[in-house]
C-alpha cells in the first residue's frame, strides 16, 4: 500500500502548501491535519506549541505517512528541530519566510510580514542575518490577528489589520515575504495595500523540496490517485479525490 504525504497546520493556510504540493506530485495521497481547535498557532507559547504539534505529528504517523510537512511557519519555527530530534526516522520538512529568495534577488527594501511568534523566532532571525547584504533592509511587521481573521474569513477585520498594517509601514518596499500560509489567500488585499511591492512566499519551494526528499528516498507512488483525507481536530471529514 503507498503511505501517504501528512500535511499540518492550524487551519486553512497549510492548504497553499498542499496545492503546490499536488501539482507536482498528482499521483500522490495526502492527510491533511487541521488544528482547529487549537488556532491560531502564532499566538500560543513555546511549550503549548510544541505539546499539540507533537500531537498532530504522532496522529499522521499513525495513520501512514512517510513524510510530514509542517505547513506553518510558527511551527516550523518553534518546533521542527525538537520534533527531528524525537522522530528521527521520519522525514520532515519545514515552511519559513522565503527571506532568502528576497535577499538573492537582491531587493533592497524588504518587508516581512509574519505572525508574532514567527517574527520573534530566532530561526527568522538567523534567516536575516545568513542571507542580508549590506546594502538590504529588512523590516519585520507582526500580522496581530490576521492569520485568524482569515481562518474566519472575517473580510471587515482582514481590511482593518491591513490598514494598521499600511499605517505602521512608512516606506514602500520593493517586496513582501508572507511568512504565514495563511497570508496568500489575501493576496490580492495585501496587494491593495501595497501597490508597487512584489510578493514572494515559499509554497514553491516547499513543494520542490518533498519532491526532492521522496526522490531520494525512494518513496515516491507510482500508482496513486491523487486521494485527499482532511482531518480537522473538531470534526472529521470525508476523503476526496484529487479531480
Amino acid at each position: 500500500m503507498n503511505k501517504k504525504i501528512g500535511i499540518l497546520d492550524s487551519g486553512i493556510g497549510g492548504t497553499t502548501i498542499l496545492s503546490k504540493i499536488k501539482e507536482l506530485l498528482p499521483k500522490e495521497d495526502y492527510i491533511y491535519y487541521k488544528d482547529d481547535k487549537n488556532n491560531p498557532y502564532g499566538e500560543k507559547n513555546d511549550d503549548e506549541l510544541q505539546k499539540i504539534v507533537r500531537t498532530g505529528v504522532k496522529f499522521l504517523l499513525s495513520n501512514d505517512c512517510k513524510i510530514i510537512v509542517l505547513a506553518c511557519n510558527t511551527a516550523t519555527t518553534k518546533c521542527i528541530k525538537n520534533l527531528r530530534a524525537e522522530f528521527k526516522n521520519t522525514i520532515f520538512i519545514g515552511t519559513e519566510p522565503a527571506i532568502k529568495v528576497a535577499c538573492d534577488n537582491n531587493y533592497k527594501d524588504i518587508l516581512v510580514l509574519a505572525t508574532e511568534a514567527t517574527i520573534d523566532s530566532k530561526r527568522t532571525m538567523e534567516l536575516i542575518k545568513q542571507n542580508k547584504k549590506d546594502y538590504q533592509e529588512v523590516t519585520l511587521i507582526k500580522g496581530k490577528g490576521l492569520a485568524h481573521a482569515i481562518e474566519m474569513n472575517n473580510k471587515e477585520e482582514i481590511t482593518r489589520i491591513l490598514k494598521d498594517i499600511r499605517k505602521q509601514v512608512k516606506f514602500n518596499p520593493d517586496v513582501i515575504v508572507l511568512g504565514c500560509t495563511h497570508y496568500p489567500l489575501i493576496i490580492d488585499d495585501i496587494k491593495y495595500f501595497f501597490k508597487n511591492a512584489d510578493i514572494i512566499d515559499g509554497s514553491d519551494g516547499v513543494a520542490r523540496q518533498v519532491k526532492r526528499l521522496l526522490e531520494e528516498n525512494n518513496l515516491l507512488n507510482s500508482k496513486g490517485n491523487g486521494k485527499v483525507e482532511y482531518f480537522s481536530t473538531k470534526e472529521k471529514y470525508a476523503s476526496q479525490n484529487n479531480n
